[in-house]
């Protein structure tokens, strides 16, 4: 079975990554708290991912490449809103972290990742890191599709 354990942080006001990122199209076919299911396009490339309900920072996670072509198609079967960000990796010493820097209809939200191996792994935390929202349901991408943080 495929594992996702992910800590998410909203990032200090005013500070943004430098780099290329990579921009990211993302909708859902299926957003309800026992499962999700995504569709992505990202740098071209297509991904179906299905997600189980969180058990804390872990969840069941299986993530399939699917033809780009067949994503777009997917895109426009989901639920509004799609999701509009850009990705940008920041290495800090071991730690790597997703940092997502949303537009569109969650324009202003900025959102640090880190995967881990296991729920008690220590990892680095930066000083631009701000406060911890994993366990907060309105700072889930499928939320935000429903909610967008504009709204908020």
């Amino acid at each position: 079975m495929g594992q996702e354990i992910e800590r998410k942080f909203l990032v200090q006001p005013g500070w943004r990554p430098t780099g290329a990122g990579e921009r990211i199209a993302q909708g859902y076919l299926c957003s309800v708290p026992e499962r999700t299911v995504r569709v992505r396009l990202r740098a071209g490339r297509g991904y179906l991912t299905v997600k189980g309900r969180n058990q804390g920072i872990a969840r069941a996670e299986y993530e399939y490449e699917i033809p780009a072509d067949d994503a777009e198609a997917m895109l426009a079967l989901c639920e509004p809103v799609i999701i509009d960000k850009t990705r940008y990796i920041v290495k800090v010493e071991e730690s790597v972290y997703e940092v997502d820097v949303f537009a569109g209809a969650n324009d202003g939200l900025v959102v640090a990742e880190i995967e881990l191996p296991s729920v008690e792994a220590p990892f680095v935390r930066p000083q631009w890191l701000g406060p911890e929202v994993s366990g907060d349901p309105r700072y889930y991408n499928s939320a935000l599709a429903h909610h967008p943080y504009r709204e908020w």
